[in-house]
């Protein structure tokens, strides 16, 4: 293989291990050599040298001897453990292009999926595909980063109860608790819920706490697009800590946050309450992206009542010229506190619609069709028969520096993973720079913490909260998903403008000990793993 150290280093290299004549050279395939070496637990860097073998770390401490086939030089970089992305929706995406660089040139390599909907299980054909069928697929299609998954309580409710608003029978939850059981056996993390979308949040709060005992009994985690994160967020957090304490499970608020303005203010005391139960000994943590907007269908403003019975069953019920009153009224009440030009559409389902009204805010759209902007959502949804993808501009910039320095937040896109960047398609720019803002923007330019805090965030924090016991530090015997990046440089430059620009700055990344991006370029290597929870069973 290529050596990638320069003839001065190697010069400086060689004096170094002449002087040092007690040492024992250290083999290894790969020698990540004199790096700033952070290790992922906090501390303080310093000055080092990595060895890996085969997919394992065998070496982390000061420059040593070495034989190794390959050499990376990085001399004036920083080495990080690889990035977690605690909220990812790049399944799909990554099973036509399994590369992964929006997230990969932000040193991102574990995404972790399953908020509310998850790979698995489903019925193909009239075969059950289950949670490990799904997850294996993907890794056997070839990806550049690991993948891991939550078992959606949404798709686990939707195999037994389908998509009616009411409460699971006593037979349909025995049933439902054996397919946690079964997940959580081929590797599910635990359960992942998502309540303020159909058919989710028809779930009541004593649903999920059986279902997360059933996760509890084998090591799993519950984690929450929360019932409501605007008038009734508070009362959202208490259903999440009640499902926390009555099963016994460690809980994660997703991408937390106060949004619509007039509630803005209820963040602090949010914050206040998780770490009274967190003294309690409450293991509730937090993920976030680094933006002020969030991105969801026009569901966001759409009532879930309307929605019962599944897509189909939706659009003829916003036909219904009886339904529609009702309808239009609970949506300008949502507009009352959303305005329709802070949401701004940027994904439709078919072209005449994209040619229309992409990139156009949903006030814009109304004004061009002549009608009020929530008949203008009612009716782009059913002649797009589709949920449109909007971006919601409803977060405080200020909330989003209070929420970074958290010590129990890391952090996720919420996005999917795209490589091709030269198709026609609109997102969120988070899809390209949540991760690279936290060393970029908030560590280094705005100064509100360590970089070796936001890394420690960024891999060994969330790793923990997954109990993934060898990954998410630079140690011995750990996997070696390993980050080389320049602290200087690393930016973020995705725009809600321009969104598809991926991040620059980091040199290398490594995936279980494959370089699968070198001098920023990708190998051609797909060495992601399908990442068990602790409840796996071979």
């Amino acid at each position: 293989m290529k050596k990638y150290l320069s003839f001065l280093t190697l010069l400086s290299f060689f004096i170094l291990s002449c002087e040092n004549k007690y040492s024992e050279p250290i083999t290894a395939d790969i020698v990540i050599y004199n790096g700033t070496i952070y290790d992922g637990s906090g501390e303080k860097p310093y000055l080092g040298s990595i060895g890996i073998r085969g997919d394992r770390i065998v070496y982390v401490g000061e420059n040593r001897i070495f034989e190794s086939d390959t050499t990376i030089d990085a001399t004036g970089l920083s080495v990080s453990p690889g990035f977690i992305n605690m909220l990812s929706w790049g399944y799909g995406t990554l099973m036509e292009d399994g590369r992964a660089l929006s997230d990969l040139m932000q040193g991102v390599t574990l995404e972790i999926f399953g908020e509310g909907r998850s790979p698995g299980p489903y019925y193909e054909d009239g075969k059950l595909i289950s949670f490990g069928d799904a997850m294996n697929k993907l890794e056997q299609s070839g990806v550049s980063v690991n993948v891991a998954s939550f078992l959606g309580a949404a798709t686990t409710r939707i195999l037994e109860v389908g998509y009616e608003n009411r409460d699971a029978s006593d037979s349909e939850m025995k049933r439902m608790k054996a397919i946690v059981k079964k997940s959580m056996e081929e590797g599910a993390m635990g359960i992942g819920s998502s309540l303020i979308y159909a058919p989710g949040d028809y779930a009541s709060t004593n649903e999920l706490i059986e279902l997360s005992k059933s996760a509890s009994e084998h090591g799993g985690m519950y984690i929450s697009h929360m019932r409501n994160e605007g008038k009734t967020l508070l009362e959202a957090l208490e259903e999440l800590i009640t499902i926390a304490r009555e099963a016994d499970i460690p809980a994660e608020i997703y991408h937390l946050k106060a949004s619509r303005e007039p509630n803005w203010y209820k963040l602090d005391e949010v914050i206040k309450r998780v770490e009274e139960v967190r003294a309690e000994g409450l293991e509730i943590t937090a993920d976030i992206y680094t933006y002020n907007a969030s991105s969801t269908g026009l569901t966001g403003v759409i009532p879930t009542w309307v929605q019962e019975g599944g897509h189909n069953a939706w659009i003829e019920r916003m036909k219904d010229p009886k339904v529609r009153p009702r309808l239009l009224n609970d949506i300008r009440q949502q507009l009352s506190e959303q305005p329709p030009e802070d949401i701004l559409m940027v994904g439709f389902k078919t072209s005449e619609m994209s040619k229309k009204y992409l990139a156009k805010t949903v006030a814009e759209a109304a004004k061009m069709r002549g009608q009020s902007p929530e008949e203008a959502i009612v009716d782009m949804v059913i002649e797009d028969d589709h949920r449109i993808q909007c971006i919601y501009f409803s977060m405080s910039e200020d909330n989003i520096r209070k929420k970074i320095q958290l010590p129990w937040v890391s952090f996720c896109s919420d996005a999917g993973v795209y490589s091709d960047i030269s198709k026609s398609f609109r997102t969120h720019p988070r899809a390209f720079g949540s991760f690279i803002r936290v060393l970029g923007k908030y560590s280094r330019d705005e100064n509100l913490f360590p970089l070796e805090e936001g890394i420690r965030r960024l891999t060994s924090y969330p790793a923990k909260n997954l109990k993934l016991n060898d990954r998410g530090l630079l140690k011995e015997n750990y996997f070696a998903d390993v980050v080389i990046f320049n602290a200087e440089k690393v930016n973020d430059n995705a725009t809600f403008e321009e969104p598809l620009q991926f991040s620059e700055g980091v040199n290398h990344v490594l995936v279980n000990g494959v370089p699968v991006l070198l001098n920023g370029e990708h190998t051609n290597k797909y060495s992601g793993r399908f990442v068990k929870g602790p409840g796996f069973k071979k």
